[in-house]
């Protein structure tokens, strides 16, 4: 099995943007894993601090 995570960059153009947005999935979804189960199709969108959508975390056989 692995986990996937998969953050788009591409609007994140101040400088230092991309490493706070990054640094608040990871702070958020980590705290919050120990809901799922991490079997092979879990998964969940990842946002933004403005609440758009930025990416996705998966578990894949």
């Amino acid at each position: 099995m692995r986990f996937r995570l998969d953050i788009d960059m591409t609007d994140m153009t101040e400088e230092g943007q991309a490493a706070r947005e990054i640094g608040r999935a990871l702070r958020y979804w980590g705290g919050n894993l120990h809901h799922f189960a991490l079997e092979p199709g879990d998964g969940s969108t990842i946002t933004d601090s403005a609440h758009r959508e930025i990416g996705n975390w998966r578990v894949v056989d």
